[in-house]
C-alpha cells in the first residue's frame, strides 16, 4: 500500500518571525539581579553602543534650535511647580556634546523616524488621538532610552567596584547628560559619585543630605582596581568642574543656599560666574542674574533654568510694586520671556496700550 504523501516535517524552522530587540534594551538592571554588566569588556561594548545612539540622535535633529526642543521636552522641569520651572530655548549659549567613549568603534545606527503626520481629527475624538499621539512621540524618542541605558551602566559600574579613567568618562557623560535633558534623577548621582572619588572617598558631598540612586555610601574601601583607596581619576578641570554644578544645583534646584555655600566652602571652588549667581540668587539682582546666564556655558545655563521662575517671579513683583507703565520691550527683556508667556504662564492681569504694559491706573479724585 502506498503511504500517502504529506508535508515534510518543519523541523527547526519556525513561522514565528525573529524578535528585533534594542541593543540598548538587551541588558536589564544590575540591581535586579541582571550579572552581565559586570565585566569590564561588556561595559565597555554598552557603552559604545550608548553612544553612537546619543550621536544618531544628534544627527537626526538636525539644528540646534531641534535638539533644544528634545532635550526640553524630556526634561522634568516642564511641569509647574515651585522647584522647578519650564524650559525655554538656550539660545543664549551654545549647548556643548558630552564626551565620547574613549575608544569608539564605527557603528552604524539608522537615525530615529520622525512620527507619522496624523489626520484631520474631530472634535469628538480630539481628545483620545491626541493622548495616543503623545504616547507614541514618547516611545520614540531615544532620549529616554539613553538615559535608562546609563543608569543600567552607572548600576554596572558601581556593583563591579570600576574606578579608573573609563567610569570617570561614563559618569560625565551621564552628568553632562542629564544637565542638558533637566533629569535631575541622571546628573545628580553621577556628579555625587564623581565629588566622592574626587575627595578620595572619605565624606560625602552634602553631609547628611540625600544619596544617590544607588545607596552607595562613602568610603567602601572597595573601590579602584585591586582594592583599596587609589588616586582619582578626574582632572583638576573635571572636579572643578562637577563642584561647580553641584553648587548650582543645590542653589538654583533645591533652593538650599547654605548648602551650595557649604560645598564651595569646603572644596574651595572660586569661580566668578558661579559666585555671581550665588550673590544674584542671595540678593534677588535678576540683573546680575540675566547678564551672567548669557555668559555661562550651555550646562550652567541648563541648572539656571531650575531658578528662572523664581527669579521672573520676584522681578514682576517688582515691577509691580514700583511702577505704573513701563514698555514692553523693557519687561520683556528684564523678565527674560516674551509677554504672551508672561500673559499665559505667569498669569500676569496687566494691560497693554499703545505699546505699554499698565500695571496700575491712577483713579481721579
Amino acid at each position: 500500500m502506498q503511504r500517502k504523501a504529506g508535508r515534510a516535517p518543519s523541523g527547526h524552522l519556525s513561522r514565528l518571525k525573529p524578535v528585533e530587540q534594542d541593543p540598548l534594551a538587551e541588558y536589564g538592571l544590575p540591581s535586579k539581579g541582571e550579572k552581565r554588566l559586570l565585566s569590564p569588556k561588556v561595559q565597555e561594548s554598552y557603552y559604545a553602543q550608548i553612544a553612537a545612539r546619543y550621536l544618531a540622535f544628534c544627527t537626526a535633529a538636525g539644528d540646534r534650535d531641534n535638539l533644544q526642543r528634545q532635550f526640553a521636552r524630556l526634561s522634568l522641569t516642564s511641569t509647574t511647580s515651585t522647584s522647578t520651572s519650564t524650559t525655554p530655548s538656550l539660545s543664549q549659549s551654545p549647548i556643548p556634546t558630552p564626551l565620547p567613549p574613549p575608544s569608539l568603534s564605527q557603528h552604524h545606527h539608522h537615525p530615529p523616524q520622525p512620527p507619522l503626520p496624523r489626520k484631520p481629527e474631530t472634535a469628538q475624538s480630539q481628545s483620545q488621538p491626541t493622548a495616543q499621539n503623545q504616547n507614541r512621540s514618547k516611545e520614540e524618542d531615544p532620549l529616554p532610552q539613553i538615559l535608562a541605558a546609563l543608569r543600567k551602566l552607572r548600576e554596572g559600574l558601581v556593583a563591579s567596584h570600576r574606578r579608573d579613567h573609563f567610569a570617570a568618562q561614563v559618569y560625565l557623560f551621564s552628568a553632562r547628560l542629564g544637565i542638558l535633558a533637566g533629569a535631575y534623577e541622571t546628573y545628580y548621582p553621577a556628579l555625587l559619585h564623581l565629588l566622592r572619588w574626587g575627595r578620595g572617598g572619605h565624606s560625602p558631598a552634602h553631609g547628611p543630605g540625600p544619596t544617590n540612586e544607588f545607596g552607595v555610601g562613602a568610603g567602601t574601601g572597595k573601590e579602584g582596581v585591586g582594592g583599596g583607596a587609589s588616586a582619582s581619576p578626574l582632572t583638576t578641570l573635571e572636579h572643578h568642574e562637577v563642584v561647580s554644578h553641584l553648587i548650582l544645583d543645590s542653589a538654583c534646584r533645591r533652593g538650599d543656599l547654605a548648602a551650595a555655600y557649604a560645598l564651595r566652602s569646603r572644596h574651595g571652588l572660586r569661580d566668578a560666574k558661579v559666585d555671581g549667581v550665588l550673590r544674584a540668587l542671595v540678593g534677588d539682582n535678576w540683573v546680575v542674574w540675566r547678564r551672567i546666564k548669557k555668559q555661562v556655558d550651555g550646562y550652567r545655563a541648563r541648572l539656571m533654568e531650575f531658578a528662572e521662575a523664581r527669579v521672573t517671579g520676584h522681578t514682576l513683583k517688582a515691577f509691580g510694586r514700583a511702577y505704573l507703565s513701563v514698555p514692553v520691550g523693557v519687561l520683556e527683556e528684564q523678565a527674560g520671556c516674551e509677554w504672551g508667556e508672561l500673559k499665559g504662564r505667569y498669569q500676569v492681569g496687566w494691560e497693554v496700550d499703545g505699546g505699554r504694559v499698565v500695571i496700575r491706573k491712577v483713579q481721579g479724585r
